[in-house]
């Protein structure tokens, strides 16, 4: 997959957070950040290594996971167009700790940690911003425990799926989700058969269509309430 530079940052101009800076400051930000393109099962980032930069989806879905000690795979979660992350291990300056992985084709955006740390000091907008996505991102986690103790595997697809369209952690979320039903089997900790069981189910109670390599959400808050108690 290929882009050319004014489409990457014709992108990363329509970002939350992009919008709220100065035109100097967006003028450092295109000299310093990286475009990266990696195909489906590549790495975007590797658990254990340097924390180095600021990581953004600018078209495809990556997926946030770790393996544990005896192999078993645990993902996190998904990050499709638009979405950012790993502001917490560059803020604590530490080691990352999880893998990052393609599900597709990603175009990926990288800005380098010293990059990150100027538009903190020059930025309140942009701290603003980033306050914001990680109160965001504490939610989301909390509610990601609460699903996996709580609720069954159909409920669990169905928070899934809504997860995704996070205004401020996901802004470029369409309702027409991209995704094969192995993606979100990989992103709701189950497999994709039974993925494809749940989709059946939230299908024929009006909440879905289910495309081709795609899903085209209909009733995205009756997603979010599924089989809610």
């Amino acid at each position: 997959m290929t882009t050319s530079r004014p489409n990457f940052l014709n992108a990363l101009h329509q970002t939350i957070w992009a919008q709220c800076l100065t035109p100097l400051q967006m003028q450092h930000v295109e000299t310093e950040i990286i475009e990266q393109q990696v195909p489906a099962g590549g790495f975007v980032c590797r658990k254990g290594e340097k924390t180095d930069a600021w990581v953004g989806v600018i078209d495809g879905l990556v997926k946030i996971n770790t393996l544990s000690a005896s192999g078993k795979s645990v993902t996190f979660t998904g990050v499709p167009t638009g979405g950012w992350f790993g502001e917490g291990s560059l803020l604590k300056d530490e080691p990352r700790k999880y893998d990052v992985m393609a599900l597709r084709d990603s175009t990926i955006a990288r800005m380098p940690g010293s990059t990150f740390r100027w538009l903190l000091d020059h930025s309140l907008p942009f701290t603003q911003f980033l306050l914001m996505q990680l109160n965001e991102r504490l939610g989301q986690f909390i509610a990601t425990v609460e699903y996996d103790r709580l609720l069954d595997v159909d409920a669990r697809v169905a928070r899934c799926l809504a997860g995704m369209f996070n205004p401020h952690l996901y802004p470029g979320s369409a309702s027409q989700l991209q995704i094969s039903q192995e993606e979100i089997g990989y992103l709701s900790g189950t497999s994709r058969q039974r993925a494809n069981q749940a989709l059946q189910v939230l299908e024929k109670a009006g909440l879905l269509r289910v495309d081709y390599g795609a899903i085209q959400i209909v009733d995205l808050d009756g997603l979010r309430t599924f089989h809610a108690s």
